[in-house]
């Protein structure tokens, strides 16, 4: 429903004022007219100017009658400031009496001689050297809401008056706040009823002028209050996250804007686990959220608050879970998982996100899980379940042995606490030198360099990558990550896992045969590189993505520079990678 509509609030009110207003005798409202005559639209319009004010003044009723004069009565013994609730309530007391006293009983002596007199305009005209008084509330408004989340925090007896009001049938289940929203968007009502009612108006009818020019003042101070009414609505929803944090986080500013939120999966950092977290993205912050299961309470407690100022936000490829992206903040880094690549796309292009570069030890860093290497990521020393135990660098976030982990330097994300580093952030962080091993041949350095290109660099710019299952010369088959990258589209490299930091081998692919044919002891979609008495096998996960790679590397035996496969679905300009690495168990 529109900010102007009022469904819950008023529809008590508006049966009783519908019943009211169809008493009047009125010849259009009897039932045998097919089609509304356009004097039958003018008078529904008028009908629903009258019971929606109706509606109005029960609830500035209670805001005044009750709210307040509750409040001001336990204010006058001490308990808190009377200037307090005077704030908070501004001058809405003058505005009920206004619509009470005259206003409204102006609209029910109308409608009751309609038939005579059917005009608005000369009423509503009354009502424009009174919108001063909207004026003054709306300006007060985000005060109003400061002052009282801050003394409902604070007084246990200014709380509980108010949720004593709150629990009474008359208020509807809802909250102070929210009542006090209605003055903030009544003019605008009558702005959109006046629009409509001169739409249906003819343009010689004698209410024509009145209308009209009642609609240009309105029209004029509806602007303020819509102005008014972005920020109440994002104040009411700011309400609305408050209660279900528990009302324990202090997010209700009128500085503080609410962006977005969403349920996602939070992936966790040493293993592929994935549990349920709800984000709320402000302007300022991100709150990370675990789920609360119980009857009638908050619904999320905050894990971590994560300042906005330096926090990045990029694509991830993950082989088990697609549409993940990594926020990375000062406060810490997550790896979340979305459930649809537009949803992906709606967390990543948010504006506020400022496209800012990590800085080392100022940032919590995003860990590559012990999964994603088969090796130290600093020594490149392969691991075992003995003697070769991951550690994870707390500046970087690479997975290290402990030999190259054996230092700890106070991190800035951290609070300056000591935490365990690689040796090469330890150097870096204390500002000496990182220190190299011995030099070695031409030839040795070539061969090294080539397998020293960590997979994660090529899998960014490859133009094929993901699992294939791999077997040289009739050697049990084992599961390795591929990669023909775009720099060197020439050249298939092998890794155990997706971030190993040195190839277990390379294959120069020109001058292979491909064979595509399977033999007996062959799993499904495999094929073969040989050359002399080299023989590679590989298998796909699917006969569908065995053609994808045949497809690339049945050009390179050629020297030819392959063009990169486009998946089914691929939006254009995606590369192969993307989709290869987050299908992870499709078989890449």
């Amino acid at each position: 429903s529109s900010i102007f509509s009022f469904p819950v609030l008023i529809a008590s009110a508006d049966t009783a004022g519908q019943t009211a207003v169809s008493s009047i005798h009125n010849p259009m409202t009897a039932p045998f007219f097919l089609q509304e005559t356009n004097d039958q639209k003018l008078f529904n319009i008028a009908s629903e100017l009258l019971n929606t004010e109706k509606a109005y003044v029960t609830r500035l009723k209670l805001l005044d009658q009750e709210f307040y004069a509750k409040l001001m009565e336990e204010a006058n013994k001490g308990t808190f400031p009377v200037d307090v609730v005077k704030n908070i309530f501004s001058n809405i007391s003058s505005i009920t009496t206004f619509h009470r006293d005259f206003l409204l009983p102006d609209l029910e002596k109308r409608m009751g001689e309609w038939a005579s007199t059917p005009r608005i305009g000369d009423i509503l005209q009354k009502l424009t050297p009174f919108l001063k008084m909207y004026a003054e509330y709306v300006k007060n408004f985000d005060k109003a809401m400061e002052l009282l989340k801050h003394w409902t925090d604070r007084s246990p007896q200014f709380k509980a008056i108010i949720q004593d009001i709150q629990s009474q049938e008359a208020c509807g289940s809802l909250t102070l706040q929210h009542h006090m929203l209605e003055p903030v968007q009544r003019v605008p009502r009558y702005e959109m009823l006046l629009k409509d009612y001169l739409k249906k108006l003819p343009q010689d009818d004698p209410d024509r002028r009145d209308a009209e020019k009642s609609l240009e003042i309105i029209a004029t101070a509806a602007t303020h209050s819509n102005s008014a009414i972005r920020k109440s609505e994002n104040l009411k929803k700011l309400m609305e996250i408050y209660e279900m944090l528990g009302e324990e986080e202090d997010i209700v500013h009128a500085s503080n804007e609410f962006i977005k939120e969403g349920n996602l999966l939070k992936l966790a950092a040493r293993n592929a686990s994935a549990m349920e977290r709800h984000l709320f993205l402000f302007n300022n912050m991100l709150l990370y959220c675990v789920p609360k299961f119980s009857l009638g309470g908050p619904k999320y407690t905050v894990r971590t608050r994560i300042g906005i100022d330096g926090m990045t936000v990029r694509e991830s490829n993950n082989e088990d879970y697609p549409f993940t992206f990594q926020v990375s903040g000062k406060e810490r880094t997550l790896e979340l998982q979305a459930s649809s690549e537009q949803d992906k796309a709606g967390w990543i292009k948010v504006p506020c996100f400022p496209p800012q570069k990590a800085e080392l030890g100022k940032r919590a860093p995003r860990w590559i899980r012990d999964n994603e290497v088969t090796m130290c990521m600093k020594c490149k020393e392969p691991f075992n379940a003995i003697t070769r135990r991951r550690h994870h660098c707390r500046a970087c976030g690479y997975v290290v042995c402990w030999k190259c982990s054996d230092n700890k330097v106070a991190l800035e994300y951290d609070a300056n606490k000591l935490n365990k580093v690689c040796k090469d952030c330890y150097a870096i962080l204390k500002g000496e030198s990182v220190t190299e091993g011995k030099k070695k041949g031409i030839l040795e350095v070539r061969v090294q360099r080539l397998r020293d290109i960590e997979a994660g660099q090529f899998t960014d710019s490859s133009i094929m990558c993901g699992f294939l299952q791999y077997s040289e010369r009739s050697k049990p088959w084992q599961k390795v990550w591929c990669v023909i990258p775009e720099t060197e589209c020439l050249v298939l490299y092998l890794y155990g896992a997706p971030q190993d930091v040195k190839a277990q081998s390379t294959i120069p692919l020109l001058g292979y045969t491909v064979e595509d044919s399977a033999r007996p002891a062959d799993p499904p979609a495999t094929f073969r590189l040989s050359q002399s008495k080299s023989v590679h096998g590989f298998a796909a996960d699917s006969e569908e993505l065995k053609l994808r790679w045949l497809k690339v590397i049945r050009v390179a035996v050629l020297g030819e520079r392959p063009e990169r496969p486009q998946t089914d679905g691929a939006n254009p300009g995606v590369s192969d990678n993307n989709n290869e690495h987050e299908a992870g168990t499709n078989g890449t």
